[in-house]
């Protein structure tokens, strides 16, 4: 089963992927689809407000936010990991509950990328927001490096996320059935 979807100008098919007995989701990556993820960078940021610096989770919105910050023109972003690597420094770190994981996970921020953030506008990206825990957890470490929230942007607002205000989204993406019909 698939869902059709037509965002920023193009039609993808989306693979249905059963997550519980009750609830199914299309799985929306743009890893390897370069169109897709130029067509997508471009139109956000046409909606894009005033930021000094972009911040995505790794790992599916690495393509949009290097594509965003290529298009914009801008030289550095920073991306939030799922683990602390060597090279880290002064690692600020917050708890992390996905639709799409199992459980919880923590992610980590650099402190030398903190320090950048420190009273800057800050723009939180990600591919797709759903329950919004991914980017709640984006939002807490760019409060405690010190940093503004400019705003909050994905390709795809999911289920109840459409509903927010807070939240500038390029198309609506409903939850499913395990039968594939979508749950209003």
């Amino acid at each position: 089963m698939t869902y059709k979807i037509k965002v920023a100008g193009l039609e993808r098919d989306l693979p249905l992927c059963p997550l519980t007995d009750n609830l199914t989701i299309a799985a929306f990556v743009i890893f390897g689809d370069v169109e897709l993820t130029c067509a997508c960078a471009k139109a956000l940021l046409e909606k894009v407000p005033e930021f000094d610096y972009m911040v995505a989770p790794e790992a599916k919105a690495i393509p949009l936010i290097h594509e965003m910050a290529r298009q914009s023109g801008r030289n550095e972003y920073f991306l939030v990991r799922k683990a602390k690597k060597a090279y880290m420094n002064g690692v600020f770190e917050a708890v992390d509950k996905s639709i799409t994981t199992a459980g919880t996970q923590k992610l980590y921020m650099d402190g030398a990328d903190a320090a950048k953030m420190k009273g800057k506008r800050i723009l939180l990206l990600d591919d797709v927001i759903s329950t919004g825990g991914s980017m709640a957890a984006v939002e807490n470490l760019v409060e405690q490096a010190g940093g503004i929230v400019a705003g909050r942007m994905a390709i795809l607002a999911e289920g109840d996320a459409a509903d927010r205000d807070d939240i500038i989204y390029l198309e609506k993406l409903p939850l499913f059935r395990p039968d594939g019909t979508p749950i209003e």
